[in-house]
């Protein structure tokens, strides 16, 4: 090949390659029209005096029905996923997945009539709230992103209109609003550009607690600063007009990057308790500034009913929960199963699992912390002497890695799966196929296939197009 290496005039670097024939200037330049001509042309919101809370609701909670008509139309999509599941499946030979559903139907199992929400309105019991330019270009403005930084139309407008979040978060939200407008130091709007003062975070039970999560960028401040800056922002929560919140509890973290979590930067108490307690099915739940929890604390007791009444489980069963995170969902299952085994990544997560079932007296719970596909076989290996194993999946939207699927098609003591989608399409579609098909020795699928016999969707997000979907497969 004709390789030439040269350096272009003013550039650091040599670059390596084959050489072109024809005018290379010319090829560079039509590109760059080819790149400019996709490139979208900038959105823009429009006059301010267009209603940007109903720009937020039609992004936020874009389901701008009655709540009947919600529920039909999340139903629909929920048959539309199992439709082109069925076509999916029917592809793998000599899988017939039908069970009771009607041919006519199209569906690969029994689709149950949509569960509601206790809570239609306000039933979300964490916010993240942001701090950016509002419509008005107040650079300290609390409440929720609209447009995208790619078409340089990002506005940040207050939330308080959304019918998703309760009172108490708007109210917090709109008061750290009014300190940071007060306070002399710059809100972080974007990290290269400097400022302090980041997004806030608003938890709250059922019995109205509330605790609040500032983020701060400490940037060059000495720790004696940082100190004037936290005493201050307590004093607005405790004695200055903020104190009408009535927060139970306020953290402080010090964060120099996007994400930062409890270990890399702790989480510091201002004042009040360290934690907030939540009723779910009889537990108590303790909430800490990272914990993970359902949104929805009323749905989420309906959607691990189902998980209960699907499983099947009894005296005789071990409750297999994988992707357990804070074990909610098997410690609310343990007092009709004989023992619950738990497996979770975040550490942090198993010690809160492990710290409710001691709290609420629960002896035959057994949590791990790892990856699912490297503990799962020989948790199940020292399990497979007779006993009926009755596994429950709850993935994040990535679904389930391929060495789980592998290793729970090939525990032949697991014969009921319960399969917990919050979406139901991508990668869940493949962990499902994935269980159906027939066994393939050169994907280590030894195991005998699974069925999907039932479907029971499950609404934890009233006026948005999300929905979990409870699977049940058996074998």
């Amino acid at each position: 090949l004709p390789w030439r290496a040269r350096k272009p005039p003013g550039w650091s670097q040599l670059f390596l390659g084959s050489a072109c024939k024809g005018n290379f200037t010319h090829m560079i330049a039509k590109k760059c029209q080819r790149r400019q001509k996709s490139q979208k042309k900038p959105r823009h919101l429009g006059p301010l005096d267009d209603s940007w809370q109903e720009r937020l609701a039609d992004v936020v909670t874009p389901l701008r029905l009655s709540y009947e008509e919600q529920l039909k139309v999340k139903f629909e999509a929920q048959k539309k996923i199992l439709q082109r599941l069925e076509s999916y499946l029917q592809m793998l030979n000599g899988v017939n997945v039908t069970t009771v559903a009607p041919r006519s139907e199209g569906l690969c199992c029994f689709l149950h009539p949509i569960i509601p929400s206790p809570v239609i309105n306000g039933y979300r019991n964490k916010s993240t709230f942001s701090v950016n330019r509002g419509p008005d270009g107040n650079p300290k403005t609390v409440g929720y992103y609209l447009g995208t930084w790619r078409d340089r139309n990002m506005v940040c407008v207050r939330s308080n209109h959304l019918k998703n979040i309760p009172k108490k978060h708007s109210q917090v939200a709109q008061y750290y609003e009014v300190f940071l407008r007060q306070s002399p130091l710059e809100p972080c709007l974007l990290f290269p550009e400097g400022g302090y003062w980041r997004e806030l975070i608003a938890h709250t039970n059922s019995q109205g607690h509330t605790m609040a999560i500032i983020t701060f960028h400490p940037r060059e401040l000495r720790q004696e600063e940082l100190c004037v800056e936290k005493e201050t922002v307590k004093k607005f929560f405790t004695k200055g007009s903020g104190a009408v919140c009535d927060l139970t509890s306020l953290y402080f973290q010090e964060s120099a990057m996007t994400r930062c979590s409890h270990q890399q930067s702790p989480y510091q108490l201002l004042f009040g308790e360290p934690h907030i307690f939540e009723d779910l099915l009889g537990l108590k739940i303790r909430i800490f500034p990272d914990a993970f929890f359902q949104v929805n604390t009323a749905g989420a007791e309906m959607l691990y009913r189902t998980v209960g009444e699907l499983s099947g489980v009894n005296s005789n069963t071990i409750l297999l929960d994988i992707c357990c995170v804070t074990g909610v969902m098997g410690l609310s299952l343990a007092q009709y199963t004989s023992q619950v085994l738990g497996i979770e990544l975040m550490e942090q997560a198993v010690e809160d699992a492990r710290w409710t079932a001691a709290f609420n007296g629960i002896t035959n719970c057994e949590f791990h912390t790892g990856r699912a596909e490297k503990i799962l076989p020989q948790l199940l290996k020292s399990k497979e002497d007779g006993q009926l194993i009755v596994a429950v999946v709850n993935p994040a939207q990535a679904g389930l890695h391929y060495q789980v699927v592998q290793a729970i098609r090939n525990c032949g003591a697991i014969h009921i799966l319960v399969f917990v989608s919050c979406k139901p399409h991508g990668e869940t579609t493949r962990n499902i196929i994935e269980l159906c098909c027939p066994p393939n020795s050169a994907k280590k699928l030894l195991g005998e296939r699974f069925v999907l016999r039932q479907a029971v969707p499950v609404d934890l997000f009233p006026h948005t197009p999300h929905c979990e979907l409870v699977l049940l497969f058996t074998r």
